[in-house]
């Protein structure tokens, strides 16, 4: 008999989702998003997106279930979204995964949103090497890991946002660019009639790991202030900002494969939707020699099925589970998969003995 099947709640911002896992194996997964509501107001309102997910909840499980061909009462363990994110929108999402692992008598899972993102990929293309680099692009998050055991060991950061995230950066300028809401899938399409090379964006912070897309969006904002009373080139301006966002994005990655010797890429997070990310990333990884997992555009932005994936990982290495106390943290830092907020001392001193135990033994 296998693992216990896992599932995965995920409620951090405006996607509802919920996914089945069980020993890697991706057996039904249901997202609802309420991103139509938000875009008349050009980003996401957290009061609207709190109640999307009380309304989504219950039927993203159900339709998770029937995909699976599976019963509530055939799942044994729960893994929850417990930061960074919203704080309404995580509490949604938390109350009910408790609610669904106390009636069941099956352990909860507390997990960290962004070690979602790189389980994602382990749904796709299997288990990550050890180690892998991972690169991480989404909506407010843009960091680059160096990551072992992503269920026991530490993660390690080489890079990470200093102000604006690269997500946050297209959805900005495509505001100033008059694009719709979600910034991303729109540069990306008006990119596609335009010119990468029309307009000379500055590359971020070159000589370092971390990421900062401020300056390139005031230098977006400051050319098409340039072309006032003119009929603004948007596809130009489209494609010069996707490529000087994906130049920066690969160029690093690629940099930190080289530099600690690590032979694979995964790109992981809503950007790696981007097109001209996943074929720059293709093109330098090629060049290098490297291996590059991108996984599916449907797990690329946020799922219930990566936290599952998490949740599974967790349940395989023998992790404790989330103490009764666990709550949320809307900013936790990405330190280990397992994201157990609010417990109590005792809990964390205990999860912290075991985490070196079995560190010590893997070494």
């Amino acid at each position: 008999m296998g693992s216990p099947i896992v599932l995965g709640i995920e409620s951090s911002c405006d996607e509802t989702g919920a996914g089945l896992v069980r020993d890697g194996v991706l057996l039904g997964h249901a997202v609802a998003s309420s991103m139509a509501e938000h875009a008349r107001y050009g980003g996401v309102v957290p009061e609207i997106a709190s109640r999307a997910h009380l309304h989504a909840l219950r039927p993203v499980v159900r339709q998770a279930l029937e995909e699976a061909g599976l019963r509530l009462a055939d799942i044994g363990a729960v893994a929850v979204t417990t930061g960074p994110g919203l704080s309404g929108a995580l509490q949604v999402g938390l109350a009910g995964a408790k609610g669904i692992a106390y009636a069941l008598g099956v352990p909860l899972y507390g997990v960290h949103h962004l070690a979602g993102h790189v389980a994602a990929d382990t749904l796709e293309h299997g288990p990550l090497p050890a180690p892998c680099m991972v690169l991480i692009v989404s909506g407010g998050h843009t960091s680059l890991l160096l990551v072992r055991d992503l269920a026991r060991d530490p993660i390690a950061h080489l890079g990470d946002t200093l102000d604006d995230a690269a997500g946050e950066c297209f959805d900005k300028v495509a505001r100033v660019f008059g694009l719709p809401y979600p910034g991303g899938p729109a540069i990306d399409r008006a990119a596609r009639a335009g010119d990468p090379r029309a307009a000379p964006f500055p590359r971020p912070l070159p000589g370092s790991y971390d990421f900062s897309f401020s300056g390139l969006k005031t230098a977006a904002a400051r050319w098409a202030e340039g072309h006032a009373g003119r009929e603004l080139p948007v596809a130009d301006g489209a494609a010069s900002l996707q490529e000087a966002i994906a130049d920066v994005l690969t160029r690093k990655a690629v940099a930190a494969c080289r530099e600690h010797g690590v032979g694979t890429l995964v790109v992981v997070g809503g950007v790696a939707a981007n097109s001209r990310v996943r074929s720059l990333a293709e093109e330098r990884c090629r060049a290098a020699g490297i291996a590059l997992r991108v996984p599916p555009l449907r797990l690329c932005t946020d799922n219930g099925a990566m936290i599952a994936a998490v949740g599974d990982l967790l349940v395989r290495a023998g992790a404790e589970p989330a103490p009764l106390d666990v709550s949320i943290d809307p900013s936790a830092p990405l330190e280990y998969a397992a994201l157990h907020p609010g417990a109590t001392a005792r809990t964390v001193a205990a999860r912290t003995v075991a985490a070196r135990t079995v560190a010590a033994r893997t070494a």
